[in-house]
């Protein structure tokens, strides 16, 4: 057995962190090389802790919470952030919502006190959801109904999930965004934005002492949340077989979508899944890439790649065809590349290649302060262990080049599967 261990030296992130009586947990992670502060807040609240009759709130909230506060004029949150010289954005995942600001670190005050508004304070009134759900109706248009092949995510996710809350998107049901009321809004607010169920992480340029009085200032006398936090513990069984479906869409080209069940986030075997989806589409020397691109001409696209979910996950392989190629053909071609995997134990050559640009992609992560902090955020909320931040390295060098072929045999099979068709709507007709 070969493992490889001729690696770059890892980045060791150092980090504080301590929790207000509140419950809020906070790190703080000293960058002193350039003069900017990220402020960043992740609140362990995603599509799964959603009421399956009320779907979309966490993602509504990623946009109705810029919509201001007691203290913020309402539109006003990205001219006070734009004044200042600084950049914001959010975003929602399945199982959390992070929202965060750059500065000039000496703006780190203004950042502290926009978030704690965002906690304390945010306006949740009929006239935000009225906004909101005007844009958040426009991105649904725009990224999944009009897109071509924007629905692809989530028609995977429907099928390979039959009980847990992954089955339905993160932007959710436009029907239950229109029917929830006022009360339900300040509900989801008043249950999952409180301090008990959020993380505050500080990196970049700034003196401890004077930012950890300043999280006091801003945080320490926020109440404790009182209402239970949902978390679901429903364990989705085994596929046991292959589900395969035909979807017709507003396409002009043919795609073959391969969605196959793997472990959490960071757990397990991930690491060496991780490593194999990187290998099957990791830039254009990738193996359904070079093959089915490159080779056989008969996709002009292909991806794989694993959702970062905090409970078992899936990862999505898919290709889309060159004109006049069978979807036959091309899930023939894409499940070839599979079985050479699991047939044939990697060469050296490429396993090294693959370990160079997985370490290369870590260490550059962490030049960047958004992405520190999105890090360590991450590892506290799924695991209560932030350090695991500075354990990946290691996690992937672990991996072996038989690792690998296991986990093609173990989780890339067709029964642990779904696979759908994706067809151009003229061809609806025919196949009937």
């Amino acid at each position: 057995m070969i493992k490889y261990t001729d690696t770059i030296n890892d980045i060791i992130i150092p980090f504080e962190e301590y929790d207000l009586e509140n419950g809020l947990h906070v790190i703080l992670h000293r960058d002193n090389t350039a003069p900017l502060v990220a402020v960043s807040m992740m609140y362990h609240v995603g599509s799964k802790n959603e009421n399956p009759e009320m779907t979309g709130f966490a993602h509504f909230f990623e946009h109705l919470l810029f919509e201001g506060s007691e203290n913020i004029p309402r539109g006003q949150f990205f001219n006070i952030v734009q004044n200042a010289g600084g950049t914001m954005n959010a975003n929602t995942s399945n199982d959390r919502t992070f929202y965060y600001e750059l500065f000039p670190s000496n703006h780190l005050e203004t950042g502290l006190w926009l978030e704690s508004e965002r906690l304390l304070h945010a306006k949740v009134d009929q006239t935000g959801i009225e906004t909101q759900r005007s844009v958040v109706k426009e991105e649904r248009r725009q990224r999944y109904d009009n897109r071509p092949y924007g629905t692809l995510v989530e028609e995977g996710m429907k099928r390979v999930f039959k009980s847990h809350p992954y089955n339905w998107s993160v932007i959710g049901s436009m029907d239950h965004i229109d029917a929830a009321q006022e009360h339900d809004y300040k509900h989801f607010y008043d249950t999952y934005y409180v301090p008990n169920n959020a993380v505050l992480c500080i990196s970049g340029d700034f003196e401890v002492n004077e930012t950890k009085e300043l999280i006091h200032k801003y945080f320490g006398l926020i109440p404790k949340g009182e209402n239970e936090v949902y978390r679901p513990d429903i364990i989705e069984p085994d596929l046991e077989n292959e589900l395969r479906d035909t979807i017709f869409d507003n396409v002009q080209l043919p795609a073959v979508v391969h969605i196959y069940r793997i472990p959490g986030y960071a757990i397990g075997d991930y690491f060496a899944v991780k490593l194999l989806s990187d290998m099957l589409s990791g830039g254009a020397s990738s193996r359904l890439h070079k093959a089915l691109v490159d080779e056989q001409q008969k996709a002009v696209y292909t991806g794989s790649f694993p959702f970062d979910l905090e409970h078992p996950g899936v990862v999505l392989q898919f290709a889309i065809g060159n004109m006049g190629i069978s979807v036959d053909e091309l899930e023939k071609a894409m499940d070839d590349e599979v079985i050479s995997i699991q047939n044939q134990l990697m060469d050296e050559r490429e396993f090294q290649k693959l370990m160079n640009q997985t370490e290369t992609q870590l260490v550059y992560e962490k030049s960047s302060l958004l992405e520190i902090a999105e890090g360590l955020s991450t590892y506290y909320t799924y695991f209560k262990n932030t350090s695991m931040y500075n354990e990946q390295l290691q996690h992937f060098t672990a991996v072996t080049r038989e690792d690998i072929q296991k986990v093609a045999k173990k989780y890339f099979k067709k029964e642990n599967r779904v696979a759908l068709h994706w067809l151009p709507k003229l061809e609806e007709e025919t196949a009937i």
